[in-house]
């Protein structure tokens, strides 16, 4: 087994757009239950696969995608001024 981690935002995007894990799945042509791995970390798609979660959200694979964790949403980026 890979150590190796490849972080996402597949449920974040999924929320966002009302999606179930099942709609995803169909939509994507895979078990739904392969989507909640994806989320969880639990498994890295293929390439082909990511590439086809990018089409789907219409979103760049940066987006989705990241080697490093994604910062937390409402997390400063820019410091504030006194």
């Amino acid at each position: 087994m890979s150590t190796e981690i490849t972080y996402n935002r597949i449920a974040m995007l999924r929320a966002e757009r009302g999606i179930s894990r099942r709609q995803l799945a169909d939509a994507l042509g895979v078990h739904y239950q392969t989507v909640g791995y994806l989320e969880r970390g639990e498994f890295s798609p293929s390439l082909h696969l990511a590439l086809r979660i990018c089409a789907y959200f219409e979103v760049p694979v940066e987006v989705v995608f990241s080697l490093t964790p994604f910062p937390r949403l409402g997390a400063e980026t820019v410091p504030r001024s006194a």
